[in-house]
């Protein structure tokens, strides 16, 4: 196993959230359910991250109930771990180094909500990491932001990532 599908923050917590009706894509289940297809089929590793904020009592509160995936999204199997984090991105607070090591993946897929955001992060860290990354870009989405259009930001980070921290790539070249 050389490659794993980082799959970051698909959960129902952006839905519980004010602004839902504003993400690029509603439906970012279904790209992502392609990708987690196609990695099984691959004997890739699947790695499911949620985001979480212990006792803020907001959305992404465990105590409230939505720090869960998507309804709509694939379950994982047995040996995909699921881990929570509390920071940007997917390494700096859960084990994502030590489980990839263990398992020899060098090459990372990653996709998932806020592709600014989280999802950009942590493609920055496992690049910086020494992990060749796949930045599999109509597999993520957004909100609006500070002005910025779902699509002005894609583009944004589409740019400042290609062939310095990721190679962009869409779900059609790996599903």
């Amino acid at each position: 196993m050389n490659r794993a599908l980082i799959v970051i923050d698909v959960q129902e917590s952006f839905r519980a959230q004010p602004g839902w009706e504003q993400i690029g894509n509603p439906k970012i289940a279904d790209p992502v359910n392609r990708l987690v297809r196609r990695a099984r089929e691959d004997s890739d590793l699947v790695v499911w991250v949620l985001h979480a904020e212990p006792g803020s009592g907001g959305a992404f509160d465990p105590a409230n109930g939505h720090v869960r995936l998507m309804d709509e999204l694939a379950r994982p199997l047995p040996g995909e771990p699921t881990l929570q984090k509390t920071s940007h991105n997917a390494f700096t607070t859960t084990n994502l180094q030590q489980l990839l090591t263990e398992a020899g993946v060098r090459e990372l897929a990653v996709c998932g909500i806020r592709t600014e955001q989280c999802v950009e992060t942590t493609t920055r860290l496992a690049s910086d990491l020494g992990y060749q990354v796949l930045f599999v870009i109509d597999a993520t989405t957004t909100n609006p932001v500070g002005g910025f259009s779902v699509e002005e930001i894609t583009a944004r980070t589409e740019a400042v990532l290609r062939d310095r921290f990721a190679r962009i790539v869409t779900v059609a070249e790996l599903a």
